[in-house]
């Protein structure tokens, strides 16, 4: 029958809800679908200019350390040590070697250990899912493997270590920085951080960023860089390179001179850090 202005049927009352809950859930689907679409926007650049990866490249050679492949170059009695920590392409991406070779020029034994135990992201793999990588290889066990490998170099003799890391390296170096583990750490256009683990640094720390990042952007970089310096008991240093994207200091293109330059002088920065407090 009819019924009454205000009154609905049950059955009415069934499509009526039906309908809300429909229109939430697409509302929810829409804002999973946004988000699920930034992450994949801010991710890319991860992934963007992949080196060609070389088993052979580099002065040094491939050792066990802290039950990881390790590439090594310097002095192997060296006191002060360097721990690289690469980007989700791996320690065998040229120029990461070609840098550990520069720092060794310096003195220091520079290790750079595989964190992903020969699986480094594979782009020209078409049964590469990065989300399932991702859940395979993070942060936090990086952290932890490259404790063991600071506990091997410690073994050996070794008194002080820095630690420097690329986009998912600069993460782990971040993590690591928060303990006394390490005596300096740099990172360089790093992938997430928050802001609790900005907090909870202890160690002297470099942020050297990207002006055009959507991983790391300036402005977040800027604002844990405020953070860092009202930390009066760690120092630190922050800087922002201008016209240059997430990754610059690893997957530049060789014969632009201006992302040369700029690559050089980032690591140039590194460098420096690392002679201030590691010794």
């Amino acid at each position: 029958g009819w019924e009454c202005p205000g009154e609905h049927s049950p059955t009415f009352s069934l499509w009526l809800f039906s309908l809300i809950h429909s229109e939430i859930r697409i509302h929810t689907d829409i804002y999973i679908y946004i988000y699920l679409y930034s992450l994949k926007m801010t991710s890319s650049q991860c992934f963007e200019n992949p080196p060609s990866l070389s088993s052979t490249c580099g002065a040094g050679s491939v050792q066990e350390i802290g039950g990881l492949k390790t590439y090594v170059t310097g002095p192997q009695d060296s006191k002060l040590a360097i721990l690289l920590i690469s980007d989700v392409f791996g320690y065998e991406a040229p120029n990461l070697r070609k840098l550990a070779d520069q720092v060794a020029a310096a003195g220091f034994l520079v290790v750079v250990p595989d964190f992903f135990n020969g699986d480094p992201v594979d782009l020209n793999n078409p049964q590469m899912n990065r989300e399932l990588w991702r859940k395979a290889h993070g942060t936090d066990k990086g952290c932890d493997d490259a404790k063991a490998v600071i506990a091997a170099l410690r073994s050996k003799g070794v008194s002080a270590i820095g630690a420097a890391g690329f986009c998912w390296g600069g993460v782990a170096v971040v993590k690591l920085a928060r303990s006394d583990d390490i005596q300096a750490a740099v990172v360089l256009h790093p992938g997430r951080i928050t802001e609790d683990e900005i907090n909870e640094v202890k160690t002297p720390i470099a942020v050297l960023g990207a002006e055009i990042d959507k991983v790391s952007p300036p402005e977040q970089l800027k604002h844990y860089g405020e953070i860092l310096s009202a930390k009066s008991e760690v120092d630190s240093f922050m800087k922002i390179f201008p016209g240059v994207s997430h990754g610059w200091t690893m997957r530049y293109n060789e014969d632009d001179e201006s992302a040369v330059k700029s690559a050089e002088e980032a690591h140039l920065d590194m460098l420096n850090w690392f002679m201030k407090y590691v010794k």
